[in-house]
């Protein structure tokens, strides 16, 4: 086998492992392929902003970006279908919202797709435990689907997606504590321990997202790779070993140039990526404000 033969298989070896300790450490994302082109509905998705960052007032709408995987439109659609009551958070538009995540993930190219399917584990696991719970929760987890399935919302086709115990956030943390579900002290596969983990990473790609919608500094726009690990090493660096570390950092580096964000979402400058960045930041924040809110609460912010 030739240098470069050995090089490239070094590559690889690295990336798959780095992928797994991601997942270990505390997080999973991935990221995988390029554009994916297929032929998606054009769809309106209304965002309603109070006055803010992005200057604007009342509804404002994002139109679906046409032959794309990753969809804005469908992402912040998902987000804003979330909260519910006054701090609550729906899961199945929560894990909806992560698929989209992923799609985003998935376009920023090989070198760091290999995270995505460390997510998509995650959510399956929440998924899984949900249709667990519905179709036997007396006999799997000694459910009592009546004590939990408290949870109010206007949105009647999101809510009937998930009943029960994991209908949303504090739902499921109710019945996990009262079931003797969560460990606080060894790893396991609850749906609370899965969660922050999700959690943690979706505080990294909003702030990635923050960054990456900023106006220029001295006249310069700094660029992804370099925002990307500023907002790792702000965030998942805390919960990552020395050699995960040194590992992101490689892969950052694959990281595309910001015009590349540009086409994601259908923009032709950096004034209109801010204002879609800020709209899905406004929306991610929202959901990891009342996510933390929950999980600090009951005192799971430290989960093994």
């Amino acid at each position: 086998m030739g240098v470069k033969s050995k090089a490239a298989a070094a590559i690889v070896v690295l990336l798959l492992f780095l992928g797994s300790l991601w997942l270990q450490g505390g997080l999973d994302y991935h990221w995988d392929s390029c554009l994916k082109g297929y032929n998606q509905e054009n769809k309106l998705h209304q965002l309603y902003n109070s006055s803010g960052a992005d200057g604007a007032d009342g509804p404002q709408v994002l139109e679906g970006c046409p032959g794309q995987t990753f969809q804005v439109s469908l992402l912040v659609s998902h987000l804003l279908a979330a909260p519910v009551d006054t701090s609550d958070v729906l899961l199945h538009p929560y894990l909806s919202s992560w698929d989209e995540l992923v799609r985003f993930m998935e376009a920023l190219g090989p070198m760091v797709g290999l995270i995505s399917k460390e997510i998509e584990s995650k959510t399956s696991i929440i998924r899984q435990l949900a249709q667990l719970a519905e179709k036997n929760p007396e006999e799997e987890l000694g459910l009592d689907v009546h004590s939990v399935n408290t949870v109010k919302t206007e949105n009647n086709l999101e809510a009937s997606q998930y009943t029960g115990a994991y209908r949303s956030v504090r739902s499921m943390i109710l019945v996990e504590l009262s079931q003797g579900l969560v460990d606080f002290d060894h790893q396991t596969d609850s749906g609370c321990r899965t969660l922050l983990r999700l959690h943690r990473a979706l505080l990294w790609l909003k702030l990635f997202l923050e960054k990456l919608a900023e106006t220029p500094v001295a006249g310069r726009l700094r660029s992804p790779s370099e925002l990307c690990r500023e907002a790792y090493q702000n965030t998942l660096a805390n919960h990552h070993t020395w050699f995960v570390r040194r590992a992101a950092e490689l892969a950052f580096i694959a990281m595309p140039e910001r015009g590349f964000f540009f086409r994601l979402v259908c923009v032709q400058n950096q004034e209109d990526l801010s204002v879609v960045l800020n709209k899905v930041v406004k929306a991610i924040g929202e959901v990891y404000d009342r996510t933390q809110k929950a999980l600090e609460e009951n005192g799971m912010l430290d989960l093994p």
